[in-house]
């Protein structure tokens, strides 16, 4: 089995009988007792309409159960989930570990209230040094499936495009494609600004290139003294022996691999590769701050804010997080912890299956490693208390814009809309989202305007398209409305005509119960002058410095901004299109063969089934069906 594969549960405890279904909390669980027994495996508790509440793993299901038995004792956040539990459901499994793992796979599919969820948790970037004659230095992110030599992760791509700018001009290594590369007959432009070595063109023999590979891989690795005093030395011979301009590009490139150092900040000495975790919990809010070392390099930090679970200790947090967060990124050979948790011993047992390799769980309390922690700490702390200000500016914006716009309550989501084209042609409607954290990006959708009869810069109807699209799919996944996609307020750029259509839209949807409002940019369309529009009602104006004022312009100017991007990108997309992509079964390389081959898209459809055949990669069934696809068209 897969560490990252979900356990197989050895057995299910047979369902509770009616006299236990009818009991609750407490009294519910104490019943439920005598079917347990000492076997190690996860249980679910359920609300009375059948929603996940929490989900849990024990050593022991019976001795883990029974402390929920108990009537007082809870804290707050547990007494709360007690009350409301109203069945629940166990799973048997061989190991510790085994629960372990099926507790995490659970937390990540069912999203239950009371659990500690990581928000927010995208792939990190890496360096990638390619297996190639001439390996490239490129920045990579996702599945490690391409050969060669990772290093990271960085923070942010932010972080390795600087470090990648630095290595570039210390080692000189290329970062063109294999295509690329293979086709070149001139030095291109890293050339001639002295940031590629151009083995392209013969300007530098394997073996010297390979010398420049290796000493960025020790760089990276972080064995970076060597480098520096070897430059040194050559740096000084070229200069005694009055090589000028060899001297000064010596000079250059120690100066750029100190500026990777100094770019890093704190580059402990002790610590050859770790992740520095450290959390800081206020007001039942939780910030958790990651530090990436790698061959005694800081990589830089990022900041999470995962759900608390309505306040979770911090043991509990720390260990969802580590079992959340490393769930498709390989752990490091030592994990710094501010705070110890409850089962480390588990943990470091799945984390070191994982890796296929030994990892090390540890919480400092003196010497080097524990001034990183306290270091994390810190950036934990402040990071925190930055978001929870801007959180509450950002609650009284909403208050505030609840009592402009006569809304029941402050909106928890704001859905705001706007489409882009250029004369209808690539036409794309836009979605953003807000609520209390601000801009939440990955709720952003972007929609391709796929109606044929629409007439070009029928923005009345790309709307339709759009809303139709998005609350038909919404009424399917989730028509009880349980969930918090569905939104508080929908905002529209336009004025009386669009609000009318959009309302004519969401009634012939059902779903006329939702707060809209149409913002024009009034007679002389300037910023400020504002026009707000709702259903049967007049349109009015804000005072040209209210904050609320403010709060909507910025909404609507970044749904503008996310709809011309989208736009951008499919007019961009389109330039480059051939039919050669609508063909079922040809991918990048199969496209680029049959062009290489014939010179053009048009020349590959009037081609034969033998010229086909005779391209390095198509076989005889693809070949058929190229031709088939360009002839059925004709």
């Amino acid at each position: 089995m897969a560490p990252s594969d979900p356990p197989p549960p050895c057995d299910d405890v047979p369902a509770p009988d009616d006299a236990a279904e009818a009991l609750t909390g407490h009294a519910l669980i104490h019943s439920l007792l005598r079917s347990l027994d000492g076997s190690p495996g996860v249980y679910r508790m359920l609300n009375a309409k059948s929603e996940v509440l929490y989900v849990g793993k024990a050593r022991n299901l019976r001795a883990r159960v029974s402390n929920y038995a108990r009537p007082s004792g809870h804290s707050p956040r547990i007494a709360r989930m007690i009350s409301e539990t109203a069945s629940m459901m166990f799973l048997t499994t061989r190991t510790e570990t085994e629960a372990l793992l099926l507790e995490q796979n659970l937390i990540k599919q069912l999203k239950p209230r009371y659990n500690v969820l990581l928000r927010d948790d995208k792939s990190f970037p890496n360096i990638l040094i390619t297996d190639h004659r001439f390996p490239r230095i490129v920045k990579h992110r996702g599945k490690r499936a391409d050969r060669g030599d990772y290093f990271g992760p960085f923070a942010s791509a932010g972080a390795v495009n600087r470090t990648l700018s630095h290595l570039q001009r210390a080692f000189l290594l290329r970062n063109c494609s294999d295509q690329m590369f293979e086709g070149r007959t001139r030095p291109c432009l890293q050339y001639q600004i002295k940031r590629c070595a151009g083995p392209c063109v013969d300007r530098i023999d394997a073996a010297e290139y390979a010398a420049l590979v290796s000493d960025a891989k020790l760089f990276l690795e972080g064995r970076s003294t060597r480098i520096q005093e070897e430059l040194a030395r050559e740096m000084q011979a070229a200069s005694e022996a009055m090589e000028f301009e060899r001297a000064a590009a010596l000079r250059d490139r120690i100066r750029a691999l100190t500026a990777v150092q100094s770019a890093q900040g704190i580059n402990p000495r002790s610590v050859a590769e770790a992740d520095v975790i450290a959390l800081h919990a206020e007001g039942g809010q939780a910030c958790v701050q990651v530090f990436f070392i790698r061959g005694h390099q800081s990589w830089g930090n990022r900041d999470f804010y995962p759900r608390t679970g309505a306040g979770a200790a911090e043991a509990e947090v720390l260990e969802a997080f580590l079992g959340q967060f490393y769930d498709d990124k390989p752990p490091p050979r030592l994990i710094l912890l501010s705070h110890p948790i409850e089962d480390a011993d588990l943990m470091v047992q799945l984390l070191s299956e994982r890796a296929g390799r030994k990892v090390e769980i540890a919480v400092p309390r003196r010497g080097e490693k524990a001034e990183l922690v306290e270091n994390a700490a810190r950036n934990a702390r402040e990071s925190l208390a930055r978001r929870m200000s801007e959180s509450a500016a950002q609650n009284r914006l909403l208050a505030g814009l609840a009592e402009a716009f006569g809304l029941a309550a402050p909106p928890a989501r704001i859905e705001v809309y706007d489409n882009s084209h250029i004369q209808g042609a690539h036409a794309v409607g836009g979605m953003i989202v807000a609520g209390p954290d601000g801009f939440l990006k990955s709720q952003y959708r972007k929609f391709n305007i796929k109606g044929t009869d629409l007439t070009p810069g029928d923005d009345f109807g790309m709307m339709r398209e759009v809303l139709t699209r998005r609350f038909t799919r919404l009424l399917k996944e989730d028509p009880d409305r349980q969930t918090d996609a569905w939104p508080d307020l929908l905002l529209i750029d336009g004025g009386a005509g669009q609000v009318s259509a959009v309302h004519e839209i969401m009634t012939e949807l059902g779903v006329d119960d939702i707060a809209m409002l149409g913002v024009a940019k009034g007679i002389d369309r300037d910023a400020g002058k504002e026009e707000f529009h709702r259903p049967g009602a007049p349109p009015f104006a804000l005072r040209m410095n209210d904050p609320v004022l403010y709060f909507v312009q910025r909404l609507r100017d970044e749904a503008h901004r996310w709809a011309i991007g989208a736009h951008r990108a499919r007019r961009a997309k389109s330039i480059t299109a051939t039919p050669l992509d609508e063909v079922p079964g040809v991918g990048a390389a199969r496209k680029r063969a049959l062009l290489a081959h014939f010179g053009s898209a048009k020349a590959v459809a009037r081609a034969g089934l033998a010229d086909l055949q005779a391209v390095p990669g198509i076989s005889e069934a693809m070949a058929e069906t190229i031709w088939n696809f360009f002839n059925d068209r004709a």
